[in-house]
């Protein structure tokens, strides 16, 4: 008998509803029901993209702790070992922390410490040379403070724009995405784009650069493909205001035909379009390399693709038919919360440089 279609709820995108769950099995049972047996992607493949995306959208922050592996694999119905195996890749990956005795939690996106923790010791470092210089100049402890306090008071000092490089998964999306970020930084900022592709493929990471963003689920794989010395932030993102508009507005009756392009995300895009469209029953998914994709099709009323899948939906898809990009945009919370705070940091640090050479 097939699998029952996940609720709206069952993951992608889900600002959790439940308030009489806790978060940990909140997360339990939404990653066990948007596991999809129907699909023509290997379990172990689909849970490894409902956790990767669940980063990237911010539904699983830093510091969430998941489920056991026992638990994962009782409640979904799949081998210990696959569970272990994704947990595993992901720990490798930088995505994923193990806390001995813990369980499982949901890192930084790679290996060492967390900016604000590892700013703070090098801000302390810092303060104690400077205090050490100034008893050696013969000046007292409540001269250094006030000047320290002075400077506080002063508030930014004017630098020099900053230069950012937006690293995503294909070019046009990613340009739309450096867009919406462009509105939240300083004049005279800039920001250009390159894919994770073109850096793997040998092509030159765009320089000068300050810093480099990307997405979250990503960012471990983009630190190593960048120049050594360049902060690397990663950004959830949410579904974009007019997609959830046209989702909403699909006929209840509509044939609804779902193309993913990455085989990972394939189980979690149906539970994403039906949050925004739970009157729609009528809903199938295809891989964009399916071989029956062109029949697939000629079949449905609407074709919802994944940003990327365009050009190969709209050549296939009859002329009569609707079709529309299931698009994310920068999540704002997290710009603000995780990017500009690095932006400061870093016109700080410039305007020291710029200061003392030496």
């Amino acid at each position: 008998m097939p699998k029952p279609v996940p609720t709206p709820d069952a993951y992608e995108g889900t600002r959790y509803k439940e308030t009489e769950r806790t978060p940990d099995e909140r997360i339990l049972a939404n990653l066990a029901a948007a596991l999809d047996r129907s699909l023509p992607v290997p379990l172990g493949i689909q849970l490894r993209g409902l956790i990767e995306f669940g980063i990237a959208l911010g539904e699983l922050p830093t510091g969430q702790r998941l489920p056991s592996v026992r638990e994962l694999a009782e409640r979904a119905g799949i081998a210990h070992m696959t569970v272990a195996t994704v947990y595993r890749e992901l720990r490798e990956a930088g995505l994923l922390e193990a806390k001995p005795g813990a369980g499982t939690y949901v890192g930084d996106g790679h290996s060492s410490d967390g900016l604000r923790s590892s700013a703070i010791r090098k801000i302390q470092n810092r303060i104690e040379t400077l205090f050490n210089e100034a008893e050696n100049l013969g000046l007292a402890p409540s001269v250094v403070s006030s000047l320290v306090n002075a400077r506080a008071a002063r508030g930014p000092t004017p630098s020099r724009p900053l230069r950012l490089v937006m690293v995503g998964n294909f070019v046009d999306t990613t340009r739309q995405y450096a867009n919406r970020i462009q509105e939240y930084l300083g004049t005279g900022d800039t920001i250009t784009v390159t894919t994770v592709d073109a850096l793997h493929a040998g092509e030159t990471f765009p320089l000068p650069c300050d810093v480099c963003v990307t997405l979250a689920h990503r960012r471990g794989e983009v630190e190593h493909l960048v120049p050594t010395g360049i902060p690397v932030v990663g950004l959830s993102f949410i579904p974009a205001e007019e997609t959830r508009a046209q989702l909403a507005m699909i006929d209840p009756m509509a044939r609804v035909g779902i193309v993913s392009i990455f085989p990972e995300f394939t189980a979690l895009m149906k539970p994403g379009v039906l949050r925004f469209a739970p009157h729609v029953s009528d809903v199938d998914v295809r891989l964009i390399t399916a071989p029956d994709l062109e029949a697939f099709l000629s079949q449905v009323d609407v074709a919802i693709y994944a940003s990327g899948a365009e050009a190969t939906v709209k050549k296939m898809l009859p002329k009569n038919r609707q079709a529309m990009e299931f698009r994310y945009v920068p999540d704002p919370h997290a710009i603000r919360a995780t990017l500009l705070p690095v932006l400061e940091r870093l016109r700080s640090s410039i305007v020291t440089q710029e200061e003392d050479p030496s």
